[in-house]
């Protein structure tokens, strides 16, 4: 003892600061039991009935979420813009497809490509007369020779083998023939074809039809679109499109079948886009929506896929609309006038869900008010919707759980009504943590406890609400945002069954806390924690499954349940939560449905390694002799699911015997359970 109060008066008095190392911590409060004991009595509430509302999802034209995504076109920059992507997307298309640098030295705009490079310099980018947008190319062809573009694309041929599409063209000189082709990828056999006759000198609209021969492509093989001038013709191109004939008014079979397969009540149109983005763009004929950049993302906003789209998308899903304003570049009129549009266009009915703007405390969203700024912006666009919707249920912009005092106490300084819920979001990087080089198992460890510590933030966002008169017990949270994402392989991200884990356990402190939270959308139906598409093919990440096998299911009234699974602490775990007390590894929620008939048990196995035995016993609920067990798990925490294998991570369904009043189950680690047991027939 003296030597080392020796050693810590030396450090006192060194003139240079001394920091010690940070430690990772995981403490076991209580081990796992050799059998688990989980006791529900279906007789004792344990909270409010839950809205499911709290499993909405999120879209946002980010990535391949639209465009290349729900959206059904196949080619990419149809309008031949230039500008459309920015620097590093750039770099990206280099990368992966070297050819398109010579392509663009020849005047061509990305990602097309000429249809033979030995023709050389015969294609011409022209400004102000184009049929969309504002530019279009001219193809002078070379007699004789094969002169003409082409995409590299990839088409769903193991679902559809039509294809619908058209092109724009202005007749120059020359013939007046063009043909237009599908072969294989850097291929001159012609697998489907179709010859228009473009004799017109203004812009003209041609249509055609492309039909390919059974098993000549298989699922994921590339090919290319090419689109072909008569010997020495010159036409100007310009708006093409192809599109698989199955498509649902633009939207993609596959995407929308998987979609309506969540049973998601809302859908949020919003993200960092909304800053800079004009509904107005996304109106109207099609083919004259113009082209431009998504200044959030620095991809193309084709502006196909808009207000009109994403309404008819809802309505094929069974969903509502719910949609953030843009309080950056727009204006209250702007956001009144939008308002007005969606109303007379949703069942000629209000009440939607509006936010008054996206992350607005964040520096990268254009035009972000200042914290002096943004209260009484929020207040302005509240009274102009309001104005055009007295019924519009309105969400003003919070801050993240973990940072909202400041912010949140300027908001609750608006008139009472200004708003019904608060924002937040937590898109979480799991990798960043407290303590550095941690190992593997303490980052999911730590990862896998966010939820719990979560909750705890939730109730101090409330509480600080319930603090304001104006807004006491009137205004609740929306988590309008969550999302996990790991930047190391085997920890929990997005796309892999770490996620899905750490999905269940953010639904189940949810449904906890639903009576506070009663708004929440995952990130997103698109992309991130739900539906992908690659090559053509239209697969789901495993949080899209623990999310469905959760709306999908009943249960509304919340029970008691209790657990003796064990549980852990986290010390110096991810950083922007690192300290998290009392985690269970068997995380259980109970509800029954409405008419009481049947009990689901939405449970979470939080170990890494340990299976669980369990003996489920029911109080007040005389089951039947079995119960449904449907159990998503992987082969280890980073497995996920691809194009290559689209099935490789889904849940698993069983039927288990009961032993009178009891349920024995074992809970693999790392696993998401949905039990559903019915009531005996009286």
């Amino acid at each position: 003892m003296r030597v080392a109060g020796q050693f810590l008066l030396s450090l006192l008095l060194l003139p240079i600061a001394v920091t010690l190392p940070t430690m990772a911590q995981i403490t076991v409060n209580e081990p796992i039991p050799q059998t688990a004991t989980i006791r529900v009595d279906a007789a004792v509430p344990a909270g409010k009935a839950i809205p499911r509302t709290i499993f909405g999802t999120f879209l946002e034209p980010i990535g391949n979420s639209t465009y290349n995504g729900l959206w059904a076109q196949i080619l990419q920059n149809p309008s031949l813009e230039s500008g459309m992507w920015d620097a590093p997307h750039v770099a990206e298309m280099l990368r992966a497809e070297p050819s398109l640098a010579r392509a663009s030295e020849l005047d061509l705009p990305l990602p097309w490509e000429p249809l033979d490079f030995s023709e050389g310099n015969r294609y011409a980018i022209l400004y102000g007369n184009a049929a969309n947008s504002w530019q279009s190319v001219e193809v002078m062809g070379v007699p004789g020779r094969a002169t003409g573009i082409r995409q590299k694309v990839y088409l769903p041929v193991q679902r559809e083998l039509t294809y619908e599409g058209s092109l724009y063209a202005r007749h120059v000189s020359g013939p007046d023939g063009i043909t237009v082709s599908i072969r294989p990828r850097n291929g001159s056999e012609v697998l489907a074809a179709a010859h228009v006759t473009a004799t017109s000198a203004n812009w003209t609209k041609y249509r055609f039809t492309l039909t390919l021969p059974q098993g000549k492509l298989h699922r994921l093989d590339p090919e290319d679109f090419v689109v072909e001038v008569e010997g020495s013709e010159r036409v100007d191109l310009d708006e093409l499109s192809l599109m698989p004939a199955d498509a649902l008014d633009g939207l993609d079979p596959d995407v929308v079948r998987m979609a309506k397969a969540m049973d998601t009540p809302l859908v949020r149109f919003g993200g960092n886009f909304t800053s800079s983005y004009n509904w107005r763009n996304g109106i109207g004929p099609r083919d004259k929506r113009v082209s431009m950049r998504n200044e959030a993302w620095g991809i193309p906003e084709y502006n196909t896929f808009g207000t009109d789209e994403f309404l008819h998308f809802c309505k094929l899903i069974g969903a509502e609309p719910q949609f953030a304003l843009n309080l950056g570049s727009g204006t209250p009129q702007e956001a009144a006038d939008w308002v007005r549009h969606v109303d007379e266009h949703w069942h000629q009915h209000g009440g939607l869900l509006w936010e008054l703007g996206n992350e607005l405390w964040g520096n990268w969203n254009m035009g972000y008010p200042t914290l002096d700024e943004f209260a009484g912006r929020t207040l302005a666009f509240s009274r102009a919707v309001r104005k055009v919707d007295p019924t519009a249920r309105l969400i003003a912009t919070g801050e993240d759980p973990d940072d909202f005092t400041k912010w949140n106490a300027t908001q609750l300084t608006n008139p009472a009504g200004t708003f019904d819920y608060l924002s937040t979001h937590f898109v979480v990087t799991t990798t960043a943590m407290d303590t550095p080089h941690a190992s593997t198992d303490f980052i999911d460890a730590a990862a896998f406890a966010l939820p719990v510590e979560l909750g705890q933030k939730l109730e101090q966002q409330q509480a600080q609400i319930n603090s304001v008169p104006a807004f006491a017990h009137k205004a609740h949270v929306a988590f309008t945002e969550w999302l996990f994402v790991g930047h190391r392989p085997g920890t929990p991200n997005f796309t892999n069954m770490g996620g899905a884990v750490d999905t269940a356990g953010f639904l189940n402190m949810l449904m906890r806390h639903s009576a506070i939270v009663p708004v929440s959308d995952m990130t997103g139906i698109m992309d991130f924690a739900g539906i992908w598409k690659e090559r053509g093919q239209v697969y789901a990440a495993p949080g899209y499954y623990a999310f469905r096998m959760y709306s999908t299911a009943d249960g509304v009234h919340p029970v008691q349940v209790t657990t003796d699974g064990g549980s852990y602490s986290v010390r110096n775990g991810v950083s922007r939560l690192p300290n998290i007390a009392d985690v269970p590894y068997l995380d259980v929620v109970a509800a029954t449905t409405a008419d009481g008939r049947t009990l689901d048990l939405f449970c979470v196995n939080r170990s890494l390694a340990t299976d669980i035995p369990a003996e489920i016993t029911l109080e007040h609920f005389a089951a039947q002799g079995k119960a449904t067990v449907e159990t998503l798990k992987a082969s280890y925490l980073g497995e996920g699911n691809d194009a290559d294998d689209p099935a490789r991570v889904i849940p698993h369904r069983t039927a288990e015997v009961l032993h009178g009043d009891v349920l024995r189950h074992v809970f693999p680690h790392e696993s998401v359970t949905v039990i559903r047991i019915r009531r005996a027939a009286r």
